[in-house]
């Protein structure tokens, strides 16, 4: 069934847990996603991210979570991930997503809460939640690059949390899209810091390659919510090339799909605190 995310996040709250949200990019990689969290039992949020939606595959991909959540029996989001404006936003609203996300990081702290406001006025007027960034994650994904670190900045936090009234949060900590180059640093103390000010439930970009240990801690101190784009997408393309040499087609695509359900498995197991 299709859900918003505030309906999710009460979900990992109640249980000191987080929901997965996992970049889609074509079918075969959302069935296995999906078909991981029934495995598991677990709400699912499916985001529709930069890279898919310059690839024309903004329509097709939200018609499909809308179809595949029609009959399925967990509780599935349908969210954009880093929209890059308000009338994206409003497109996407009218597409009928469930979440969209407002990344206003890269302007200024003013600049970011005045449209972060906009977009949580409009969104909320018609059921959707809105989750919101403050510290640029760095890295690069689906196009999107912020080369520089940018830890969040409390004292931002504390005055984005009284003045936009947004359903999540996603929070600067050392995090990063892609995969990581050697071991990430995360600011422990700072994301503490963040959960003592009763900010909106916290967002963790950059899942992949991230250490469990790292993720567990994280999900102790307060993330509600973890992106893993990068590492479901390799995982896709190891199946796909494990089996060229077959010239078997759907052969290459099981492959695939079965690579990215075990990787999603394990995720949403270790998300959840099994």
């Amino acid at each position: 069934m299709l859900t918003t995310l505030a309906d999710v996040l009460k979900t990992a709250e109640a249980a000191n847990a987080a929901i997965p949200a996992f970049n889609i990019d074509n079918i075969e990689g959302t069935e296995a996603v999906v078909e991981a969290a029934e495995a598991e039992r677990w709400p699912l949020i499916l985001t529709i991210g930069q890279g898919a939606i310059q690839a024309g595959q903004l329509r097709h991909l939200a018609a499909l979570v809308q179809d595949i959540a029609a009959v399925s029996t967990i509780p599935i989001v349908l969210h954009l991930d880093h929209g890059i404006s308000y009338e994206q936003t409003v497109q996407c609203l009218r597409l009928g997503f469930t979440s969209v996300m407002y990344d206003g990081s890269h302007r200024s702290f003013a600049e970011n809460m005045r449209e972060s406001q906009a977009v949580v006025r409009s969104a909320h007027a018609v059921g959707v939640s809105v989750e919101c960034e403050l510290g640029a994650i760095s890295g690069v994904e689906d196009g999107m690059s912020h080369s520089v670190v940018n830890l969040v900045d409390i004292n931002e936090v504390e005055r984005f949390s009284a003045e936009v009234d947004c359903d999540a949060l996603a929070v600067g900590i050392g995090n990063a899209h892609g995969m990581y180059q050697g071991t990430p640093h995360f600011d422990f103390d700072r994301l503490e810091a963040c959960r003592r000010l009763n900010a909106p439930p916290l967002v963790l970009h950059g899942g992949s390659g991230t250490p469990d240990e790292m993720i567990r801690k994280a999900i102790q101190l307060g993330i509600r919510k973890v992106n893993v784009a990068t590492e479901l997408r390799m995982a896709f393309m190891a199946g796909l090339e494990s089996k060229v040499g077959s010239r078997d087609f759907y052969g290459m695509y099981r492959q695939a799909k079965a690579n990215v359900t075990e990787i999603a498995r394990h995720k949403i197991g270790l998300f959840r605190g099994k």
